[in-house]
């Protein structure tokens, strides 16, 4: 496959996504709409309101940035704590409304909003035990970007002596003691969602991985 046709089929991934997850939104309820997610210290509401925000333009993305003095992680959260003033009903419509568009946020590529819709839709989903497939595919070309890029979710620094190999799919990163499962609780892993992957994982590497995890850490 060359690249061009894996940009329409990542695409064409993001598109089925959005929509599926208006489909979910629709179904809140008012309770489910504050309740926490997986991304601590958000409700579902501004997880959904910040996947609004993949059409971001330059101008707003410059102004948000000197609101949040240059940091990266602010910036994102008090950009999606603004638009969470929207009402809840007009999450699913924006979403709807970016079917079709390849248009992204400033500096980014087509690979960030295939992130973004994946794991964001298992943030709204897993808290509140809603049932959301993700794509074994679009999972591992998801997880191979975050292990590439670094920032902002280190996974290779952060996992550094596991490897981790999906036993539904032909992906794995890494190397040392060995991590099993669905590649989309290794995409979560990768991306920080660690206690939500754990109940899915298996492995001679399994027991390290938990050490690590009891160990305090300065939240991202």
């Amino acid at each position: 496959m060359n690249r061009d046709e894996n940009r329409d089929e990542v695409w064409q991934t993001i598109d089925a996504e959005r929509l599926s997850l208006a489909d979910l939104l629709d179904d809140l309820t008012p309770r489910e709409w504050e309740a926490p997610s997986l991304c601590t210290g958000w409700r579902v509401r501004d997880v959904a309101a910040h996947l609004t925000l993949s059409h971001i333009g330059v101008a707003t993305t410059i102004l948000a940035a000197v609101r949040a003095r240059g940091n990266f992680n602010r910036m994102i959260r008090d950009t999606a704590l603004r638009q969470a003033e929207l009402p809840v009903d007009r999450y699913a419509v924006l979403l709807r409304g970016m079917a079709g568009s390849r248009r992204t946020a400033p500096g980014v590529t087509y690979l960030e909003p295939l992130i973004d819709i994946l794991v964001h839709g298992q943030d709204i989903a897993v808290p509140l035990t809603r049932t959301r497939p993700m794509p074994a595919q679009a999972a591992a070309t998801a997880a191979t970007r975050v292990w590439a890029i670094g920032f902002p979710f280190q996974a290779r620094r952060r996992l550094s002596g596991l490897q981790l190999s999906a036993t539904d799919h032909p992906w794995s990163a890494g190397q040392g003691l060995r991590i099993e499962g669905p590649v989309s609780a290794l995409l979560l892993l990768v991306t920080g969602r660690c206690q939500a992957a754990l109940p899915r994982l298996s492995g001679p590497g399994l027991p390290e991985l938990e050490a690590r995890l009891s160990r305090p850490t300065v939240p991202r």
